[in-house]
């Protein structure tokens, strides 16, 4: 009888505030609108979702809110989320020599950050040795040059492993560089089931968005479900992909768009692994994913909140029974395409509530983009002022301090279900294609990016979409502030170190390692197996991979337009 009341009672109650909402509309709103004219004609979030005047709790599903720590974790994945546990803060770093970059993560523990991101420069991500053609004039230049296993070695020298967790923005080659950072652990005397961590081997999203691929979708799955399988076998502390929405949400697409799109390469990775052989619940607990922070602040807090729930749906939906396997665990990363070579110290503005919005919808790690990050690499100065946003927002503005703060406001509920629904629409139209893979091979992910930034793009020209310093409140040109050059001698010194490890190696084991790894790549082994054993031989990162692609090719896009 008692909810019996409570429910008749909820239901006069939503009556009478149907009722109040009319009286007010028509009373006070529609007056007012008659005879005081509005900023602009529609009011929208970033993505395009319409926003009423004034948001009400009429359509609100209490079950679908529910609480932190609990399916299906619209909350949060921790029942205390914060108050238990600050997320991490992971600052993304890496240019020119390992030696550079391990003075960089050094400087950032030093200040306070709390776990490793690592950036590759453009030829590690693409699986070209230094000293191939293709690397020529991009050594170093917008990450990190890691060509071997002593490579690998310098960028963590006196960094201990098993006291930090280290992130690596890789994709296609991902399984070769998480081998070579188990190698030195080794050498440290760290034990694989130690070591933390993240790999991004997020190869579907880098067809449609990113363009670092270098085998077929088939091939690229491979190598993904067999990483699965080896880190549960061997590096169980290791998240073994982070699916990424943010470089899907740089390319131009809406907030319910990266939700989607995002999810469905994930469920692709499902179902391979599943495919493979693997039950659910031994690799869905190490998935991840990444997230983009845009400048939309209740869009975005809302967004993560709506990812968070629809993954554990549609996790529960194929059988998931582990509660892990239901939880959304995600980095994000402040948007890089939202900041501005004018007027570059307003960035500091942007790139803070970005990190506020990523904060309240529930982040476990956050990297936070330098203010000058439009025009160069960031400098020591501004990445130490990126990691202090992060600590004023932490210890200093109380948001950390209660689980899912804006919980309950009718407006980011609302905002929450509909980029839900509209996310779940997507995601049903991919797999009516047949999957992720058909999905992009077909044009369909990349022509929806490409309208949703072409419609963005056309709002800013138009002055539809004020962007601060771009097209309003606009300043006359200031000088830059001092901006990081990477040294002009990176290149030659990394040609130097990759020939002096040619010419000391033993090259014959090399030579077995590649010919076992080309076998495997033919027949039906563990390809991560065989690349552990060309690691330890000392091969190089272009030669592991020059003898995938001499099996499977390399990719080439269709035409989408």
């Amino acid at each position: 009888m008692r909810l019996f009341g409570q429910a008749e009672g909820a239901l006069c109650l939503g009556e009478e505030r149907r009722q109040d909402r009319s009286t007010w509309q028509q009373e006070t709103l529609d007056p007012w609108l008659k005879r005081a004219p509005q900023r602009q004609e529609s009011f929208t979030t970033l993505s395009g979702l319409s926003l009423p005047v004034v948001a009400d709790g009429d359509d609100l599903d209490s079950g679908s809110i529910g609480y932190p720590g609990t399916y299906p974790y619209t909350r949060g994945i921790f029942p205390t989320m914060y108050r238990g546990r600050l997320w991490t803060m992971r600052q993304y770093a890496g240019f020119g020599s390992a030696d550079e970059t391990n003075r960089r993560f050094r400087f950032l523990l030093g200040q306070g950050q709390t776990g490793l991101s690592v950036a590759f420069d453009l030829p590690t991500q693409m699986g070209y040795d230094s000293d191939h053609a293709m690397a020529r004039g991009e050594v170093g230049k917008v990450g990190v040059a890691i060509d071997s296993v002593e490579d690998m070695q310098r960028l963590f020298q006196d960094i201990p492993l098993d006291q930090v967790t280290t992130s690596m923005t890789i994709n296609a080659p991902a399984a070769i560089l998480l081998l070579m950072y188990e190698a030195v652990g080794r050498r440290q005397g760290v034990s694989p089931d130690r070591l933390g961590g993240t790999i991004q081997n997020d190869v579907l999203k880098e067809y449609t968005a990113r363009g670092t691929y270098i085998l077929p979708p088939a091939a690229s799955l491979r190598l993904v479900t067999d990483t699965f399988r080896y880190c549960r076998d061997h590096l169980p502390r290791f998240h073994t992909i982070s699916i990424s929405g943010y470089h899907i949400r740089e390319a131009g697409s809406t907030a319910p768009q990266e939700v989607a799109f995002t999810l469905a390469n994930a469920l692709a990775y499902v179902e391979a692994a599943q495919a493979a052989g693997l039950e659910i619940d031994s690799f869905a607990p190490r998935l991840s994913f990444f997230f983009n922070a845009q400048s939309d602040l209740f869009e975005e807090a809302a967004k993560f909140r709506a990812a968070r729930r629809l993954w554990a749906r549609l996790m529960a939906e194929r059988g998931a029974k582990d509660p892990r396997s239901l939880q959304l665990r995600f980095h994000a990363q402040t948007a890089g395409s939202a900041l501005t070579a004018q007027q570059p110290e307003v960035n500091l503005a942007r790139v803070t509530l970005q990190a506020l919005a990523a904060v309240l919808g529930g982040a476990q790690s956050l990297h936070t983009n330098a203010y000058d990050e439009a025009l160069a690499l960031p400098t020591e100065h501004s990445a130490l002022l990126a990691l202090r946003s992060q600590q004023v927002i932490a210890h200093e503005t109380g948001v950390a301090d209660v689980v899912d703060p804006l919980g309950g406001s009718y407006l980011v509920e609302q905002v929450t279900n509909r980029i839900e629904e509209e996310a779940r629409a997507l995601i049903d139209e991919i797999q009516d294609l047949g999957g992720a893979v058909a999905a992009i091979e077909a044009g369909f992910v990349q022509r929806k990016i490409q309208d949703a930034a072409y419609r963005y793009q056309q709002e800013v020209e138009q002055g539809r979409r004020k962007v601060v310093g771009v097209n309003a409140f606009q300043a006359p040109e200031q000088e830059r502030p001092p901006l990081l050059r990477v040294d002009a001698d990176v290149e030659a010194r990394q040609l130097e170190r990759l020939a002096d490890l040619r010419g000391r190696r033993d090259p014959e084991p090399v030579a077995v390692a590649l010919d076992s790894l080309e076998r495997t790549a033919r027949g039906q082994g563990n390809l991560v197996e065989a690349l552990a054993v060309a690691v330890a031989a000392k091969a190089t990162l272009g030669e592991m991979v020059g003898t995938l692609v001499g099996v499977y090719g390399r990719y080439r896009p269709k035409e989408t337009v």
